[in-house]
């Protein structure tokens, strides 16, 4: 969906826009560590290159490609879905523009590590929107579907929510077809008429009382777990590293001061155990899947 939309750049282009970094000419098929060192390169590349030119778009697909396996592996946990694969992979692919957009380096934290969230939760928010509480036609379905990822796009490109006018003209439809989506969508989800009535009358006048909530971070479990015996794995040092960067939340500096290293040295430390540990996460659900062919 993504990649063959990018055109062959002429060459002065592409080393432009590379600015001496190595080009690759088969993205999606690089190691899983040699798409990490290419990417933090990249990542820093886009943020001094000027959005909306061919050099910025460039380096940005290049990433986009680089990543799609993350983009694969997020899917993996969706394989039970009624949806299509491909299908779900294009929506994690537009987490994962998301997220390289939103990218900041300075945090000290592994791009992979950031992202998959975002693919996750965009995989997840493409479930939500494509369940139906009522029977519309299929053809106004997928209407709503192109709707709501056009919005997404209209709104990181515009810095707004985009109106309807703008909506149209992004899905090359008529403003009334865009009127018609809307109402549509209303039908996705049902509110039950025993619910709370939305006033501030004590008691609520209507709706049976929640019973129960459901937690956030229950989702969280299953990759806990998923980490619990890559992280058993590593050395002492590393697990301290660990524990002071994302259980005490300090700063590379903090951390590098508590262990007497250097700020670089611990950046570079952190690298290579995410790094470490995305690759196991990735070797297991490689080995899962060819358990299951088998």
């Amino acid at each position: 969906m993504y990649t063959s939309e990018i055109r062959s750049p002429g060459a002065a282009m592409r080393r432009a826009a590379l600015d001496g970094l190595p080009e690759i000419d088969r993205p999606t098929q690089v190691s899983t560590d040699e798409a990490q060192t290419l990417s933090a390169a990249l990542l820093a590349r886009l943020r001094e290159l000027e959005e909306g030119t061919p050099e910025y778009a460039y380096v940005r697909n290049t990433l986009v490609e680089l990543n799609l396996s993350l983009v694969k592996f997020a899917a993996r946990r969706f394989r039970n879905r009624a949806e299509p694969a491909e299908d779900i992979v294009q929506v994690g692919t537009i987490g994962l523009i998301k997220a390289i957009d939103r990218f900041d380096a300075s945090r000290g934290i592994e791009f992979s590590a950031f992202a998959l969230p975002t693919v996750v939760g965009e995989m997840k928010r493409f479930f939500r929107d494509t369940s139906w509480a009522v029977r519309v036609p299929r053809r106004l379905q997928e209407l709503r579907i192109d709707m709501a990822r056009s919005v997404d796009l209209l709104e990181q490109r515009l810095g707004h929510r985009p109106t309807r006018a703008e909506l149209a003209e992004q899905l090359h439809v008529p403003e009334d077809r865009v009127a018609e989506g809307e109402l549509a969508a209303r039908g996705y989800t049902a509110r039950s008429l025993e619910g709370a009535l939305a006033d501030d009358t004590e008691p609520p006048r209507t709706y049976l009382r929640h019973l129960a909530e459901a937690e956030a971070s229950y989702e969280l479990i299953e990759d806990f777990e998923s980490l619990k015996p890559l992280i058993a794995r590593l050395d002492a040092r590393d697990r301290e590293i660990l524990s002071l960067r994302f259980g005490e939340e300090l700063t590379q500096a903090q951390i590098g001061e508590r262990l007497g290293l250097s700020q670089m040295h611990i950046s570079r430390l952190l690298n290579r155990i995410l790094g470490e540990l995305r690759a196991g996460l990735l070797d297991d659900a490689a080995a899962t899947a060819n358990g299951t062919a088998g």
